[in-house]
């Protein structure tokens, strides 16, 4: 039997109040990629900043191609060839790609200056291994997304890393980009290194992994060969429920009056989009990337220049020239950039929560702090924000718990429509369920709720109707248990099944 490049034994790992890992065992072998899950708080990122050095095991073994393996430190793990790339990556945005790939490992000339020449074909070079076409030259401010995850791979490469481990890398990509990421993850293997790829998706987990170990609450639930697996198993494992117990029954209308209405809606992306959102219901939004599903909720925020169109909420006409007027109308959106376009991420839970609702605490120009805390911690129970206390800041929550905050924020507005892009990207499972709970609870209290999402399980568990859209038009509507080839269908263009 083949020796495993890497061999955990019965890893422990506490801190003050919490056991992070107990007695956690598993292989990870060259060659494969090696999937790891579970839910925020299972043990992954504490297990991973032990494989790079940064933490250091209470208990337990680490054997390395055979050898007893200690991490100190990161130089360490990097000396031995273990590499991790952060959802946050390690770039410097004014440097060029080759000097980012090169950083403090310059080649130098005979007088001891930096050989430029050189350090730029041993980039090309390099690049050339993942089949991108990045230029050597190139700032590295000015690549999309994407390209800088292929960078940080490339800087891996570089340290000739024999087993790269990769946290959520996909979150931030589109389909397109996932694809050729996949692709050259596999020329990876193809050469030797191994992956741990760590990710919430399970779909793409299935697709890309050769075995999947489990982690739940600090320990190991499996570890086992991906395939024959589904992401029923999965969840199962992960959470100890079915994945048909995640869903909460479908929102209804609970009237028919209309609550929301567009009308021949046009913008630079947009072309006579005409729909209706009744009060109760969740209306999803689905299409391929780029169609235009993520710019309707945009606009009708105020942060698209709308040409035409009309919009009317509860029959009265709105002028949607900038977000104020949304929110002002009783329309708020929860965008799919949370940390960007959500939250004031340096700052407190209580603030983010109180920010746009100022006015609702002061009188004479000055904020009733006592009122504020009252009202903020009120949301902040009523949508379960895990956190020690309201001036906790927001940076330091869980994803799931930053975007309840931003809920909560939006509910002391008593809105009208809520407005999602991408409501659980980048959550686990648990934190998914809670989500598609609280949105249950406003479409319950008669709110109406606009989603737009990738990931098609989640708009047929949630909607009651699905407009799917193509070439920034609306290409067909479908009742919300439809399936994922009629969504598929219709975004393609090609006639859906059935409604």
């Amino acid at each position: 039997m083949t020796q495993p490049l890497l061999q955990l034994t019965n890893i422990s790992k506490s801190f003050p109040g919490v056991q992070a890992l107990k007695g956690v065992s598993f292989a990870v072998n060259a060659s494969e990629v090696h999937a790891l899950v579970g839910e925020n708080g299972a043990g992954k990122s504490t297990l991973m900043k032990i494989l790079a050095g940064v933490y250091q095991p209470d208990s337990g073994e680490m054997r390395w191609q055979g050898q007893p393996l200690k991490l100190s430190k990161p130089s360490n793990a990097q000396k031995q060839g273990i590499s991790i790339i952060y959802q946050e990556f390690n770039l410097l945005p004014d440097l060029t790609v080759a000097e980012n790939i090169f950083l403090n490992r310059e080649p130098r000339n005979r007088l001891g200056f930096v050989d430029w020449r050189r350090m730029n074909g041993e980039a090309r070079a390099l690049l050339a291994t993942l089949e991108t076409h990045i230029h050597p030259e190139t700032l590295v401010y000015s690549l999309t997304v994407a390209q800088q995850q292929l960078l940080e791979i490339v800087k891996a490469l570089a340290e000739d890393a024999k087993l790269l481990i990769m946290d959520e890398p996909t979150a931030a990509l589109n389909p397109t980009e996932v694809e050729h990421l996949f692709s050259s993850v596999k020329r990876l293997t193809a050469k030797g290194t191994a992956v741990i790829f760590i990710s919430h998706r399970l779909e793409e987990v299935l697709h890309i992994s050769e075995q999947v170990t489990v982690l739940k609450d600090g320990q190991l639930v499996a570890s086992q060969k991906a395939k024959g697996l589904s992401k029923q198993d999965i969840v199962k494992q992960m959470v100890g429920r079915n994945l048909e117990d995640i869903f909460p029954p479908r929102s209804q209308a609970t009237s028919q009056t209309p609550l929301l209405e567009v009308k021949h809606l046009s913008t630079s992306a947009l072309h006579d989009i005409s729909f209706t959102l009744y009060p109760g219901e969740v209306l999803g939004f689905a299409g391929l990337e780029g169609q235009g599903q993520r710019e309707v909720v945009r606009a009708l925020f105020g942060l698209e220049l709308l040409k035409s169109g009309e919009v009317r909420l509860n029959g009265q006409p709105l002028r949607l020239t900038q977000p104020r007027v949304a929110i002002d109308a009783g329309i708020v959106f929860i965008s799919d950039d949370r940390k960007q376009e959500g939250l004031a991420l340096p700052l407190a839970v209580r603030e983010n929560v109180a920010l746009p609702n100022l006015k609702t605490f002061s009188q004479s120009g000055f904020v009733n702090h006592q009122q504020e805390v009252q009202a903020v911690k009120s949301k902040v129970e009523a949508v379960n924000v895990k956190t020690p206390t309201l001036e906790q800041a927001v940076n330091l929550l869980s994803g799931g718990n930053q975007q309840k905050t931003i809920l909560a924020k939006w509910l002391l507005k008593s809105p009208k429509v809520v407005m999602f892009a991408e409501p659980t990207r980048g959550l686990d499972i648990g934190a998914k369920v809670e989500i598609y709970r609280l949105i249950a609870e406003l479409t319950g209290q008669g709110v109406g709720v606009v989603m737009v999402s990738s990931e098609l399980l989640e708009l047929i568990g949630m909607s009651t109707r699905i407009l799917v859209m193509r070439g920034g038009k609306i290409q067909a509507e479908l009742n919300g248990n439809t399936t994922e080839e009629n969504i598929m269908l219709a975004a393609t263009g090609v006639e859906a099944v059935s409604a």
